[in-house]
């Protein structure tokens, strides 16, 4: 029984990144291609860029959690919503919201293959309690 294309994102999604450093092997084609918007403009990450990206993540963060609210699929295309929250090890006690993103992927041989994906920090004006009720997860 294969596994669909939403399993896999949600999958991913759920692993703890901060522990387990097989999650980009598990998860991520060798040809992976992430186009990322974000605040700091354009950036295209492969195989390589995103390894170096996470170890970089492991280094900085205590804790990572993620809140997902939407997870939709529409022929093999899987439109994820969610938002970061992180502790950091000077601040272990407060946790910090720290970006909302919108990511679509597109899942080859069972594995993360091209994802289009925009970010916007967080701000004090953000209204997480309305709008990361859980839809479609």
């Amino acid at each position: 029984m294969s596994v669909s294309a939403k399993d896999i994102v949600k999958n991913f999604y759920r692993t703890d990144i901060l522990k387990d450093e097989s999650v980009i092997e598990t998860y991520f084609h060798k040809d992976i291609e992430l186009i990322w918007n974000s605040a700091n403009g354009l950036s295209i990450l492969h195989f390589e860029d995103l390894e170096k990206f996470f170890a970089e993540v492991r280094r900085s963060y205590n804790d990572l959690r993620l809140e997902i609210s939407h997870v939709l699929e529409d022929e093999g295309h899987v439109t994820i919503r969610y938002k970061y929250y992180i502790r950091t090890m000077e601040n272990a006690d407060e946790e910090l919201g720290i970006a909302h993103f919108m990511c679509i992927w597109e899942v080859k041989d069972g594995k993360l293959f091209r994802g289009y994906q925009v970010s916007q920090p967080v701000t004090d004006k953000d209204d997480t309690t309305e709008s990361y009720t859980r839809v479609k997860v």
